[in-house]
């Protein structure tokens, strides 16, 4: 990671790195920017940034807007190379023991945006922060067991219908079945599920628990839905979802929001092929963490989700179906191995740092990042964009 740090950074001090663009606010007419900056800053509990947001305003075809970004100096100095994951140590924040700290870095993330995000009211950019904090504390919670095969929810709360996933029974509040589902301190137990099914869930209670509180119709029609069907797969992306970045202009590799929904790429075709080792679906905790849905305290650092991917090809076994798998009790000594030895630790890095290659394509040139994150669509009476369908 420090390698890849420095790279990035070489490329942000000869111009040739990303330039913050922040976040843009539609919806009316802010009038003189600055103190129009004044008055976001103060409402998001912020206004100790206003000498560091840099702020303009203009109009053009959809309407007026603002646009807020840290400024330059402050960016290079709390992420170099716009990497996010030291920014908590960086400027001091506990955002694992302070919710108030959490949304501050949400918001100092979202402000070195290098990409731009755009929000149609202020309202809206409000509540993606509340999204991406409740989704961090709903995945902190998380805690299940990693089966691809076999899928379990409480009998209480949900029913099976082929065609149509586990769908909330008569009466069950969504919110609570999807606590009591992820969270073995309410449910007593552990549920199976993929790593994919899992970031589903733990997205779907953040969104779920925003528009509670800010969009109760919406929340309405999406509790009513969940009785008829589950949304799921390629639909839960398009339903829930937007991408940030792409394989032709990626998001910098170490740029993190809490609350973004990240996939890791096994590189090695050979056990990329086990079912469930494809890769890595997670979310960012902040504070350079990211989700372990299979050991709750135990969150991964980069380093330690990359060395572990490397070595699944390590642990490539076929059962007595002739299916590929991959044993976890073999590879676990020799993850440790690697992260004890600095010269080997260094050259798996190296590879696994390497952005991702498209999907069917196993070269050596390939690695494990990920060029796009994902986060969640508009939700506020309006200008939500979340096509959640009719029954």
């Amino acid at each position: 990671m420090r390698r890849l740090l420095e790279n990035y950074t070489r490329m942000e001090q000869t111009g040739d790195g990303p330039v913050s663009r922040g976040v843009v606010l539609r919806g009316r007419d802010h009038g003189d920017a600055e103190s129009a900056r004044n008055l976001v800053l103060e409402r998001l509990a912020a206004p100790d940034l206003n000498a560091l947001v840099r702020a303009e305003s203009g109009e053009d075809g959809q309407g007026p807007w603002l646009r807020l970004w840290l400024d330059q100096p402050t960016t290079r100095a709390w992420a170099p190379g716009y990497c996010t994951m030291l920014l908590a140590e960086t400027v001091g924040l506990h955002p694992l023991d302070s919710d108030t700290d959490l949304e501050r870095e949400i918001l100092v993330t979202l402000l070195m945006s290098p990409t731009g995000l755009d929000y149609p009211s202020l309202d809206e950019f409000e509540s993606a922060i509340h999204i991406r904090r409740n989704i961090v504390q709903a995945a902190r919670h998380t805690t299940l067991a990693f089966d691809t095969n076999a899928a379990e929810r409480p009998q209480d709360c949900w029913a099976y219908q082929e065609g149509r996933g586990f769908t909330l029974l008569p009466e069950v509040p969504l919110i609570d079945a999807l606590i009591k589902t992820t969270q073995p301190e309410v449910s007593g137990r552990l549920y199976s599920f993929s790593c994919y099914r899992a970031t589903e869930y733990v997205t779907l209670l953040g969104i779920a628990q925003e528009l509670a509180r800010s969009n109760t119709e919406l929340f309405a029609r999406l509790q009513d839905l969940w009785r008829q069907r589950a949304i799921m797969s390629e639909e839960f992306h398009n339903v829930f979802l937007r991408e940030q970045g792409s394989l032709e202009a990626p998001v910098p590799p170490l740029y993190y929001v809490p609350g973004d929904r990240v996939w890791f790429r096994n590189p090695d075709e050979a056990s990329a092929d086990a079912c469930g080792f494809e890769g890595s679906w997670v979310v960012y905790l902040g504070d350079g963490l990211f989700t372990n849905f299979w050991k709750q305290q135990q969150p991964y650092t980069l380093t330690r989700k990359c060395v572990e991917i490397y070595h699944w090809r390590h642990g490539l076994y076929r059962d007595e179906q002739g299916e590929s798998q991959i044993d976890e009790v073999r590879i676990a000594p020799l993850i440790e191995a690697t992260l004890a030895n600095p010269d080997e630790l260094a050259q798996v890095m190296a590879r696994m740092t390497r952005w991702r290659e498209p999907r069917g394509v196993y070269t050596e040139a390939g690695g494990c990042m990920d060029t796009t994150r994902e986060f969640a669509r508009w939700v506020r009476p309006g200008t939500s964009d979340m096509p959640i369908p009719r029954i």
